[in-house]
Protein backbone atom coordinates (compact mmCIF):
# COMPACT_ATOMS: atom_id res chain seq x y z
CA UNK A 1 0.00 0.00 0.00
CA UNK A 2 2.97 2.45 1.02
CA UNK A 3 4.60 1.37 -2.42
CA UNK A 4 1.18 2.11 -3.96
CA UNK A 5 0.75 5.61 -2.55
CA UNK A 6 4.24 6.67 -3.40
CA UNK A 7 3.95 6.17 -6.63
CA UNK A 8 0.34 7.84 -6.61
CA UNK A 9 2.00 11.11 -4.98
CA UNK A 10 4.78 10.71 -7.95
CA UNK A 11 2.83 10.63 -10.61
CA UNK A 12 0.93 13.47 -9.15
CA UNK A 13 3.95 15.63 -8.72
CA UNK A 14 5.16 14.80 -11.95
CA UNK A 15 1.59 16.03 -13.69
CA UNK A 16 1.97 19.14 -11.92
CA UNK A 17 5.24 20.15 -12.98
CA UNK A 18 4.34 19.38 -16.63
CA UNK A 19 1.56 21.76 -16.37
CA UNK A 20 3.51 24.22 -14.60
CA UNK A 21 6.09 24.27 -17.16
CA UNK A 22 8.25 23.28 -14.53
CA UNK A 23 10.04 20.50 -17.03
CA UNK A 24 10.17 22.60 -20.21
CA UNK A 25 13.25 24.64 -20.12
CA UNK A 26 13.85 29.01 -19.80
CA UNK A 27 10.35 30.66 -18.66
CA UNK A 28 8.14 32.07 -21.27
CA UNK A 29 9.15 35.83 -21.46
CA UNK A 30 6.26 38.02 -22.40
CA UNK A 31 6.86 40.36 -25.61
CA UNK A 32 7.81 44.08 -24.91
CA UNK A 33 5.71 46.84 -25.64
CA UNK A 34 4.81 47.28 -29.90
CA UNK A 35 7.70 49.20 -31.48
CA UNK A 36 6.77 52.41 -32.65
CA UNK A 37 8.19 55.79 -35.42
CA UNK A 38 10.34 57.07 -32.36
CA UNK A 39 13.67 57.31 -34.35
CA UNK A 40 14.87 59.19 -31.32
CA UNK A 41 14.51 56.09 -28.78
CA UNK A 42 17.16 54.49 -27.17
CA UNK A 43 18.89 51.43 -27.79
CA UNK A 44 16.80 48.69 -26.22
CA UNK A 45 17.74 45.15 -25.35
CA UNK A 46 16.53 41.70 -27.28
CA UNK A 47 17.96 38.41 -27.83
CA UNK A 48 19.15 36.73 -31.36
CA UNK A 49 19.01 33.80 -33.08
CA UNK A 50 19.45 32.56 -36.45
CA UNK A 51 18.09 30.74 -38.85
CA UNK A 52 18.66 28.56 -42.68
CA UNK A 53 21.83 28.79 -44.39
CA UNK A 54 24.74 30.38 -42.61
CA UNK A 55 25.35 32.48 -44.96
CA UNK A 56 21.75 32.31 -46.65
CA UNK A 57 18.80 34.44 -46.81
CA UNK A 58 16.75 32.94 -43.72
CA UNK A 59 13.89 30.66 -45.62
CA UNK A 60 14.37 28.22 -48.00
CA UNK A 61 12.45 29.35 -50.20
CA UNK A 62 13.99 33.01 -49.81
CA UNK A 63 10.71 34.46 -49.05
CA UNK A 64 9.03 34.26 -45.50
CA UNK A 65 5.62 35.64 -43.62
CA UNK A 66 5.51 39.25 -44.98
CA UNK A 67 5.02 37.30 -48.21
CA UNK A 68 7.75 39.22 -49.80
CA UNK A 69 9.61 36.97 -52.11
CA UNK A 70 13.38 37.18 -53.53
CA UNK A 71 14.96 38.65 -50.12
CA UNK A 72 18.50 37.21 -51.32
CA UNK A 73 18.56 39.93 -54.13
CA UNK A 74 18.66 43.55 -54.01
CA UNK A 75 17.58 45.73 -52.27
CA UNK A 76 17.22 43.35 -49.56
CA UNK A 77 20.45 41.55 -50.40
CA UNK A 78 19.61 38.66 -47.36
CA UNK A 79 20.10 41.60 -44.79
CA UNK A 80 16.44 40.47 -43.06
CA UNK A 81 15.07 39.07 -39.93
CA UNK A 82 12.36 37.76 -38.21
CA UNK A 83 10.65 39.86 -35.63
CA UNK A 84 8.51 38.72 -32.71
CA UNK A 85 5.05 39.81 -31.71
CA UNK A 86 6.22 43.78 -30.95
CA UNK A 87 8.31 43.72 -33.91
CA UNK A 88 6.35 42.00 -36.99
CA UNK A 89 2.76 43.40 -35.60
CA UNK A 90 0.79 40.56 -37.13
CA UNK A 91 2.24 41.86 -40.52
CA UNK A 92 2.07 45.68 -40.07
CA UNK A 93 5.92 45.69 -39.01
CA UNK A 94 6.68 44.34 -42.34
CA UNK A 95 9.24 46.00 -44.21
CA UNK A 96 10.15 48.23 -40.54
CA UNK A 97 14.38 48.76 -40.25
CA UNK A 98 16.10 47.83 -37.45
CA UNK A 99 19.95 48.66 -36.59
CA UNK A 100 21.12 45.94 -34.69
CA UNK A 101 24.46 45.21 -33.06
CA UNK A 102 25.80 43.02 -30.31
CA UNK A 103 29.28 43.05 -28.16
CA UNK A 104 29.54 39.60 -26.54
CA UNK A 105 30.68 37.11 -27.22
CA UNK A 106 34.42 38.59 -28.66
CA UNK A 107 33.50 37.73 -32.25
CA UNK A 108 30.69 40.70 -31.79
CA UNK A 109 32.17 43.66 -33.85
CA UNK A 110 29.99 46.43 -31.73
CA UNK A 111 28.90 48.26 -35.35
CA UNK A 112 25.43 48.41 -36.24
CA UNK A 113 23.98 47.32 -39.24
CA UNK A 114 20.38 47.44 -40.62
CA UNK A 115 18.15 44.78 -41.14
CA UNK A 116 14.30 44.62 -42.57
CA UNK A 117 11.70 42.81 -41.05
CA UNK A 118 10.50 40.13 -43.63
CA UNK A 119 9.20 37.15 -41.45
CA UNK A 120 7.61 36.64 -37.91
CA UNK A 121 9.08 34.62 -34.70
CA UNK A 122 6.80 33.67 -31.79
CA UNK A 123 9.64 32.21 -30.22
CA UNK A 124 9.15 33.38 -25.87
CA UNK A 125 12.62 33.74 -25.19
CA UNK A 126 12.57 37.49 -24.80
CA UNK A 127 10.35 40.75 -24.61
CA UNK A 128 11.88 40.92 -27.78
CA UNK A 129 13.57 38.48 -30.43
CA UNK A 130 15.51 38.60 -33.66
CA UNK A 131 15.84 35.83 -35.40
CA UNK A 132 18.27 36.64 -38.40
CA UNK A 133 19.11 35.19 -41.82
CA UNK A 134 22.30 33.43 -41.73
CA UNK A 135 24.08 36.49 -43.12
CA UNK A 136 22.37 38.91 -41.12
CA UNK A 137 23.60 37.17 -37.79
CA UNK A 138 27.03 37.11 -39.28
CA UNK A 139 27.12 40.64 -40.61
CA UNK A 140 27.14 41.58 -36.25
CA UNK A 141 30.38 40.19 -36.12
CA UNK A 142 34.21 41.36 -36.88
CA UNK A 143 35.35 40.80 -40.20
CA UNK A 144 36.65 37.05 -40.28
CA UNK A 145 34.80 35.34 -37.33
CA UNK A 146 31.30 35.42 -38.43
CA UNK A 147 31.29 31.46 -38.08
CA UNK A 148 32.29 31.67 -34.72
CA UNK A 149 29.13 33.91 -34.04
CA UNK A 150 26.92 31.95 -35.40
CA UNK A 151 28.35 28.98 -33.40
CA UNK A 152 27.38 31.05 -30.23
CA UNK A 153 23.56 30.19 -31.24
CA UNK A 154 21.19 32.38 -28.83
CA UNK A 155 23.14 35.63 -27.66
CA UNK A 156 22.17 39.06 -26.83
CA UNK A 157 21.83 42.30 -28.74
CA UNK A 158 20.31 45.61 -28.57
CA UNK A 159 18.68 47.14 -31.06
CA UNK A 160 16.66 50.41 -32.34
CA UNK A 161 14.48 51.13 -34.94
CA UNK A 162 15.39 53.44 -38.03
CA UNK A 163 14.26 54.66 -41.35
CA UNK A 164 14.11 52.72 -43.91
CA UNK A 165 16.20 53.68 -46.97
CA UNK A 166 16.79 52.49 -50.39
CA UNK A 167 19.10 52.93 -53.61
CA UNK A 168 18.23 55.82 -55.29
CA UNK A 169 15.29 55.01 -57.96
CA UNK A 170 13.50 52.17 -56.38
CA UNK A 171 9.69 53.13 -55.80
CA UNK A 172 6.99 51.73 -54.21
CA UNK A 173 6.36 48.39 -55.81
CA UNK A 174 2.91 46.18 -56.15
CA UNK A 175 2.76 42.68 -56.55
CA UNK A 176 -0.60 41.43 -57.74
CA UNK A 177 -1.24 37.77 -56.03
CA UNK A 178 -1.81 34.62 -57.89
CA UNK A 179 -5.88 34.32 -57.59
CA UNK A 180 -6.75 37.86 -57.82
CA UNK A 181 -9.83 38.63 -60.22
CA UNK A 182 -12.31 41.20 -60.72
CA UNK A 183 -13.84 40.54 -57.59
CA UNK A 184 -11.23 39.50 -55.10
CA UNK A 185 -7.86 41.93 -55.71
CA UNK A 186 -5.05 41.04 -53.11
CA UNK A 187 -1.95 43.34 -53.08
CA UNK A 188 1.14 42.63 -51.56
CA UNK A 189 3.23 46.18 -51.34
CA UNK A 190 6.94 46.14 -51.03
CA UNK A 191 9.99 48.75 -51.03
CA UNK A 192 8.74 51.44 -48.71
CA UNK A 193 11.30 53.85 -47.80
CA UNK A 194 10.75 55.68 -44.50
CA UNK A 195 8.88 54.45 -42.17
CA UNK A 196 8.54 50.57 -44.17
CA UNK A 197 5.79 49.46 -42.89
CA UNK A 198 2.60 49.95 -44.18
CA UNK A 199 -0.67 49.95 -41.41
CA UNK A 200 -3.07 50.95 -43.94
CA UNK A 201 -3.96 50.58 -47.99
CA UNK A 202 -6.88 51.94 -49.89
CA UNK A 203 -8.42 51.24 -53.29
CA UNK A 204 -9.70 54.00 -55.81
CA UNK A 205 -11.14 52.45 -59.20
CA UNK A 206 -11.96 54.07 -62.40
CA UNK A 207 -13.62 57.11 -62.70
CA UNK A 208 -14.99 57.02 -58.99
CA UNK A 209 -13.69 59.70 -56.75
CA UNK A 210 -14.06 57.39 -53.82
CA UNK A 211 -11.39 55.64 -51.80
CA UNK A 212 -12.10 52.03 -49.98
CA UNK A 213 -10.42 50.72 -47.42
CA UNK A 214 -8.70 47.47 -47.99
CA UNK A 215 -8.48 44.61 -45.66
CA UNK A 216 -5.05 43.59 -44.37
CA UNK A 217 -4.66 39.93 -45.50
CA UNK A 218 -1.61 38.63 -44.14
CA UNK A 219 1.85 39.96 -43.93
CA UNK A 220 2.17 42.79 -46.52
CA UNK A 221 -0.78 41.72 -48.51
CA UNK A 222 -4.15 43.78 -48.32
CA UNK A 223 -7.20 42.31 -50.55
CA UNK A 224 -10.38 43.75 -51.47
CA UNK A 225 -13.31 41.75 -51.64
CA UNK A 226 -16.17 42.88 -53.61
CA UNK A 227 -19.33 41.81 -54.90
CA UNK A 228 -19.41 43.64 -58.19
CA UNK A 229 -16.52 43.61 -60.13
CA UNK A 230 -13.61 46.02 -59.96
CA UNK A 231 -12.75 48.65 -62.63
CA UNK A 232 -9.11 48.99 -63.46
CA UNK A 233 -7.16 50.81 -63.69
CA UNK A 234 -6.68 51.14 -59.82
CA UNK A 235 -4.89 54.14 -57.98
CA UNK A 236 -3.35 52.77 -54.38
CA UNK A 237 -3.23 54.78 -51.39
CA UNK A 238 -0.29 53.99 -48.87
CA UNK A 239 -0.63 54.81 -45.46
CA UNK A 240 2.76 54.05 -43.51
CA UNK A 241 2.76 54.03 -39.56
CA UNK A 242 3.96 57.77 -38.81
CA UNK A 243 0.48 58.60 -40.68
CA UNK A 244 2.26 59.80 -44.19
CA UNK A 245 0.77 58.92 -47.01
CA UNK A 246 1.12 59.23 -50.70
CA UNK A 247 -0.99 57.97 -53.73
CA UNK A 248 0.40 55.49 -56.89
CA UNK A 249 -2.22 56.47 -59.13
CA UNK A 250 -3.19 54.39 -61.61
CA UNK A 251 -0.74 52.03 -60.70
CA UNK A 252 -2.23 48.39 -61.66
CA UNK A 253 -3.33 48.95 -65.05
CA UNK A 254 -6.91 47.95 -67.16
CA UNK A 255 -5.28 45.24 -68.57
CA UNK A 256 -3.87 43.45 -64.93
CA UNK A 257 -2.56 39.79 -64.55
CA UNK A 258 -2.23 37.32 -61.51
CA UNK A 259 0.98 37.55 -60.28
CA UNK A 260 2.48 40.36 -62.00
CA UNK A 261 4.66 43.03 -60.19
CA UNK A 262 3.84 47.04 -60.94
CA UNK A 263 6.02 49.00 -59.89
CA UNK A 264 5.05 52.88 -59.11
CA UNK A 265 6.45 56.10 -60.20
CA UNK A 266 6.53 57.41 -55.97
CA UNK A 267 8.05 57.01 -52.96
CA UNK A 268 8.41 58.25 -49.15
CA UNK A 269 11.59 60.72 -49.83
Amino acid sequence: MGSLTTNIVLAVAVVAALVGGGSCGPPKVPPGPNITTNYNAPWLPARATWYGQPYGSGPADNGGACGIKNVNLPPYNGMISCGNVPIFKDGRGCGSCYEVKCEQPAACSKQPVTVFITDMNYEPISAYHFDFSGKAFGAMACPGKETELRKAGIIDMQFRRVRCKYPSGQKVTFHVEKGSNPNYLAVLVKFVADDGDVIQMDLQEAGLPAWRPMKLSWGAIWRMDTATPLKAPFSIRVTTESGKSLIAKDVIPVNWMPDAVYVSNVQFY
